[in-house]
């Protein structure tokens, strides 16, 4: 799967970038928000906000549980229209405000882990560049994960995330 550059009429500000590379057991996913680092942070980390922008267009999320103290561990569970149930889990290794290390599982996928790394990096003027790199246990497990959703399911969280932020910051009282 080649990289990807995807920017929507409607967002003249932000593009998300998927980083696939052949051969490599890697994902690296990031894109610019028009909000600040402990904003996207509290958005990452806050349960009834990951449930209101984790998962592509047409599901529902509901985090189960989410401990984000190192060897704390997290739940979701994702619904589609037709009612299918998809389940994840993983256990958090860091959370910073600058920098959270968790592993990710498929429930119906036992024993196919990831390592997720995702970076919060100020960019100062109230703007916050996320990266998420995935490491996969091998090659083959990346691209069975690619396969199963296309990239723009990959990428659709994180525009929800910014409609999500762009909403947080209207409705946060003036500083």
């Amino acid at each position: 799967m080649k990289p990807g550059n995807h920017r929507r009429e409607n967002d003249t500000m932000a593009e998300t970038n998927l980083i696939a590379e052949p051969g490599k057991q890697d994902i690296v996913i990031s894109r610019e928000f028009d909000a600040p680092q402990d904003l996207v942070f509290r958005a990452c980390t806050d349960p009834e906000l990951v449930s209101q922008w984790w998962g592509p267009k047409g599901v529902t999320t509901t985090v189960e549980k989410m401990d984000t103290r190192p060897g704390g561990t997290w739940r979701a569970v994702q619904r589609d229209a037709e009612g299918n149930e998809y389940a994840f889990h993983g256990v958090y290794h860091e959370v910073t405000p600058g920098r959270i290390v968790d592993t990710f599982e498929y429930d119906a996928m036992p024993g196919h882990v990831l390592l997720e790394t995702e970076t919060l990096e100020d960019l100062g003027g109230g703007r916050t560049r996320l990266t998420d790199h995935l490491i996969f246990q091998s090659v083959e497990d990346r691209d069975g994960m690619l396969q199963a959703g296309s990239q723009e399911e990959m990428i659709e969280p994180l525009e929800r995330l910014a409609g999500l932020l762009q909403s947080l910051k209207q409705a946060a009282p003036a500083r």
